[in-house]
């Protein structure tokens, strides 16, 4: 039998918990029989109410486990907090993974940076760029011909049309839609901002502003 292999989902919250079965699906389809291989969750602060299938470790109990590799797929919803786990992840040694739903898809020319989630139900179509810890909730979509920067996350249910450009750390709420742009001329949500549930985006959202409403309009302007 070959060297075992640690996978682990940090964050053992409420999306963490539905990150695992995608996780563990991956690894039993994908990891051949003759490697073993162990699942847990890491997290920092030990919630009890994590279910009792699983062993929770602290990163550090993570990374010094005797294991052939050690492998973390980010699972909370947040961006920035995505960015210091990797760095954790990076300074413990720990390599960054990423997981797609078996009825997740992805179809041609589709190039995604590393750490990506993509749960059941979500789609990437076509002539697309994302960059890395992308997230992409249950049912969300990000359709032809966009550009994604790094850190962002797809409520469930999020729509975003074709020739949209996103920034990074951007968060699209549950059920929230993004008007088609135009080749030449996509419609552009800049860095941090924020779109919330249900919003429907028809013009171009300036960066760290939080929209909401329909048609969508400026809440407020996060402070950096």
């Amino acid at each position: 039998m070959a060297a075992m292999r640690m996978l682990g989902v940090y964050g053992a919250g409420g999306f963490g918990r539905e990150v695992m079965p995608v996780l563990t699906q991956w690894a039993n389809t994908h990891i051949p029989a003759t490697e073993e291989w162990r699942a847990v969750f890491i997290d920092d602060a030990v919630d009890e109410h994590v279910s009792g299938s699983y062993d929770v470790l602290t990163l550090d109990q993570f990374a010094r486990t005797d294991a052939a590799s050690h492998e973390a797929v980010l699972a909370v919803g947040s961006g920035s907090l995505r960015r210091k786990l990797a760095d954790k992840c990076g300074a413990a040694g720990v390599s960054l993974g990423s997981v797609v739903a078996s009825n997740a898809m992805v179809l041609s020319n589709v190039e995604m940076g590393e750490g990506a989630v993509l749960c059941p139900f979500s789609m990437v179509t076509s002539d697309t760029k994302i960059g890395t810890l992308f997230q992409a909730n249950i049912y969300a979509y990000v359709a032809h011909d966009c550009i994604v920067g790094d850190l962002v996350t797809l409520a469930p249910g999020a729509k975003v049309n074709g020739n949209v450009e996103i920034g990074d750390e951007v968060y699209i709420g549950t059920g929230a839609v993004l008007r088609p742009g135009q080749p030449g001329n996509r419609l552009k949500i800049g860095n941090g901002a924020v779109i919330g549930m249900g919003a429907v985006v028809t013009k171009d959202v300036e960066p760290g502003v939080t929209v909401v409403g329909n048609p969508a309009k400026p809440l407020s302007r996060q402070r950096r």
